[in-house]
């Protein structure tokens, strides 16, 4: 990103605003504004000012319009006043048809940064609400004009932008919390557990690890709760020709196949008991034997592990193993929810809407489907967001998105701990949707394979209780 002149001499400066891949970032989750998205004092009612708990900061600040690699940035100080919009009185000029000549003004007091909206067209969307003004929570603050968008927050040292993960879209401030904890670690050998909602992205962030640390050897990734029981020592392990009946030639395993390189255990919570001690002694000893085996191979491998379930509390249950876990989760990285990282919405449904261009055509989001996406609570996260797109844009008639293309439905959110998952009713759940898993778990706001184990588990205690009263 390159750095603009101050806005203090009035300069004018085109800023790039696009949003492309990694740079888009929107308004700050509403979680970070006390659980109310929009909160307003008496005194504010009058006026119609949006305050989203604002910091007793007078700045410097730091400002990005666009791109987090290919916009312009800068500073701004306390009794500045910068007007962002497409004209040439603006400021900062932005690339954007759907922005007004003058769209907005920006402004620091005494409390923070203000932005006020001057008479657009399109206005300013803060939180997914179209608002005339709104003070911002400036330790990372983001909002919409037209399809851009400007992020605030408070300046770091020279005031240069924060490198996203490879692989990985959008640069808000949870995320790049996370990019800086995966930077601070991918070159060490310490085992990684990764903990997040479905839909999160942890596989990529995974593979992240893997391109900034190990990136010569190999990437394994295993979902370890789609594999039976039966067949997980294979898979882990390997086996040896005649190993047992099938095992008509050697097959390595995960861990010799990542030799050197990296080895991502998906879904790790659902690994039986028997296979956690397995897995527990090469994570010790850093050697495998495969079935069959008379000797062990020693195996260089970084173990990044992941689970939606907390399996800290997994471990109080008495359902994984403690000595297993604290081996795992030398490094503890937890992804934040799509509803906690909102300003990356625009970059994401960008992303997305390029994948399906070959199928779809040429699809773009309307101000105000952009402002509805921003201000939905995603439980399903980025899974969830892709397949809204993807109904949206075979609805549109045009090249256009509108708010009524979006199939967006208020629901509750589905089970939060291992408790709420373990009180489902999974079988009537699955009867009322005529046996389709899929949906089933869709409706649980669950992994598919996470529900099945679930599912498993309901009909082997049924099946305890029968053999009980028999």
């Amino acid at each position: 990103m390159k750095s603009v002149p101050t806005p203090t001499n009035r300069a004018r400066f085109m800023a790039a605003a696009s949003y492309h891949v990694l740079g888009a970032q929107l308004p700050t989750p509403p979680s970070r504004w006390g659980g109310e998205a929009m909160r307003m004092s008496e005194e504010e009612e009058s006026t119609k000012t949006l305050e989203l708990r604002p910091q007793l900061e007078s700045g410097p600040f730091h400002v990005e319009v666009g791109e987090a690699e290919d916009g312009h940035h800068f500073d701004l100080r306390k009794g500045q006043r910068v007007c962002l919009g497409s004209g040439a009185l603006a400021d900062v000029r932005v690339s954007d048809r759907t922005v007004s000549a003058r769209h907005c003004e920006l402004t620091v007091d005494e409390r923070g940064v203000v932005v006020t909206d001057l008479g657009s067209k399109n206005g300013v969307i803060v939180g997914g609400a179209r608002v005339p003004h709104a003070r911002l929570d400036v330790s990372a603050a983001s909002f919409v004009i037209g399809r851009s968008t400007v992020t605030v927050r408070l300046a770091r040292g020279s005031g240069a932008p924060r490198s996203p993960l490879p692989g990985i879209v959008g640069c808000s401030e949870p995320m790049m919390r996370v990019a800086e904890e995966v930077r601070r670690h991918a070159g060490t050998r310490a085992p990684i557990l990764i903990q997040g909602e479905s839909g999160t992205g942890k596989d990529l962030v995974a593979r992240a690890i893997h391109e900034l640390g190990r990136s010569r050897g190999p990437y394994v990734p295993l979902n370890v709760g789609a594999i039976a029981e039966s067949l997980a020592d294979s898979e882990l392990f390997g086996h040896r020709r005649g190993a047992f009946t099938g095992a008509v030639s050697h097959r390595q395993g995960a861990f010799e196949q990542a030799h050197q390189g990296t080895l991502f255990l998906d879904e790790v919570a659902e690994l039986s008991p028997g296979v956690q001690v397995r897995l527990l002694r090469v994570v010790e000893d850093g050697s495998v034997r495969p079935l069959g085996a008379q000797t062990s191979t020693n195996v260089d491998v970084r173990i990044v592990s992941a689970s939606w379930a907390g399996l800290a509390d997994r471990v109080e249950e008495g359902r994984f193993r403690g000595d297993l876990y604290h081996r795992l989760s030398t490094v503890t990285l937890k992804l934040p929810p799509l509803r906690e990282r909102r300003s990356d919405i625009p970059a994401l449904a960008r992303v997305l809407l390029l994948r399906l261009d070959r199928d779809l055509g040429d699809k773009q989001l309307s101000t105000g489907a952009l402002a509805a996406l921003v201000g939905h609570d995603w439980p399903g996260n980025v899974r969830e967001l892709s397949g809204v797109l993807y109904r949206a844009a075979a609805l549109a008639p045009g090249r256009e998105i509108l708010p009524q293309h979006l199939a967006l439905t208020v629901r509750a959110a589905g089970p939060r701990t291992v408790r709420d998952i373990a009180q489902l009713d999974a079988k009537a759940l699955l009867a009322s949707h005529a046996g389709n898993v899929s949906a089933a778990a869709r409706a649980a706001h669950l992994p598919r394979t996470t529900f099945r184990a679930l599912l498993t588990k309901t009909e082997l205690r049924e099946a305890a209780r029968r053999s009980g009263a028999a």
